[in-house]
């Protein structure tokens, strides 16, 4: 039994693993043709059919090239910024149910890593973790705008996790469990959080766009000012590192704001779907959903980029600490009151 349940995570893991690197990868070319396609162009189109090859070419060309580290670097740190950002991107997936348990060979799989019963806790340990990948970076640079890029990204990262923390207040009081699997599971049918908590889902999304260094909040890597901020002496592999982990945050965020607020596997009439196509193909279509929501917000990130200017640093600011945290603030006092007064009557 334990055997099988090793190799029941392990395969999970590699599945997990390669997806996500799979999604990260074709994000660089969706983007492209999302920014094509806002300015009326046409985007990658020579390597292979639509360009489909092209983020094969440029892995090939990051691993490929030169590794320069400049000789005031610290190289132990200089290597390991990227690397503790990379590793941290991917951690995140670890507590999310990617669908029901799916039945194979008599055994009832489930399609989550671990559940734990403190999921959220775990997520928000692992996002206040990323910070150090790009602090260290900047640092061991040894480079004053990379110094500059890295601690506008942790002060960005403190300031707006503290309003996504506060936002999640407001969820946890309706659903009142920490664990992913349970939160979702409440959601069944069209019972979706977001219905319940629209003003937290948005300070959450904000928030997952600072978190996440996007448009319009990259002024880490700001390069109208920066250079190309806590990244400017990165090259080859290390700089794919950074970028990659960026394109892996944005697919974890869209996957937990998924999960939390829109469902996650959940939709309307799958449980006549489960019953028609049984225990090992219904829940995949479940997975098939929680994709599609997936997509759909990578998208939204995409179409943000291309849409809105980068804001002002003292804007930057003036927005997490007097506008989204008072709202987040506000959002937990009204959700208080209204189960309050519900329970009561």
């Amino acid at each position: 039994m334990e055997l099988s349940f090793f190799i029941e995570k392990l395969i999970l893991v590699t599945i997990l693993f390669v997806i996500t690197l799979t999604i990260a990868a074709y994000s660089t070319w969706a983007e492209r043709k999302v920014a094509a396609w806002i300015q009326d162009r046409i985007g990658p189109n020579r390597a292979g059919p639509f360009g489909l090859f092209q983020p094969l070419a440029d892995g090939g060309k990051m691993f490929f090239k030169e590794e320069i580290i400049p000789s005031g670097a610290s190289k132990a740190l200089f290597i390991g910024g990227p690397s503790l950002a990379l590793l941290v991107s991917f951690l995140g997936t670890a507590v999310i149910p990617f669908g029901e348990n799916i039945q194979i060979g008599g055994r009832l799989i489930p399609l989550q890593v671990t559940d734990v019963n403190v999921g959220l806790l775990y997520i928000f340990g692992v996002v206040a973790l990323g910070v150090y990948g790009i602090m260290i970076g900047g640092w061991a640079s040894n480079n004053k705008y990379s110094l500059m890029g890295a601690i506008r990204g942790a002060s960005q990262n403190i300031s707006y996790e503290i309003a996504m923390g506060l936002s999640i207040i407001g969820l946890l009081l309706v659903t009142n469990s920490l664990s992913f699997k349970e939160i979702v599971a409440q959601q069944h049918g069209w019972q979706w959080n977001v219905l319940y908590q629209p003003l937290g889902f948005l300070i959450f999304l904000v928030c997952a766009f600072a978190e996440t260094n996007r448009v319009p909040f990259d002024l880490p890597e700001c390069e109208t000012e920066l250079i190309g901020g806590y990244q400017t002496e990165y090259s080859a592999f290390k700089m794919g590192a950074y970028m990659f982990a960026e394109y892996i945050n944005m697919f974890v965020s869209s996957v937990v704001m998924a999960s939390l607020y829109f469902g996650g596997y959940n939709y309307p009439g799958m449980d006549a779907v489960n019953e028609l196509l049984g225990p090992t193909w219904g829940p995949l279509v479940g997975v098939a959903v929680l994709f599609l929501k997936i997509i759909a917000f990578i998208f939204f990130f995409m179409w943000v980029r291309w849409t809105i200017p980068r804001f002002r640093y003292d804007q930057l600011m003036h927005l997490g600490w007097k506008i989204l945290i008072p709202l987040a603030i506000a959002n937990i006092v009204i959700t208080a009151i209204v189960i309050t007064v519900y329970d009561k009557f």
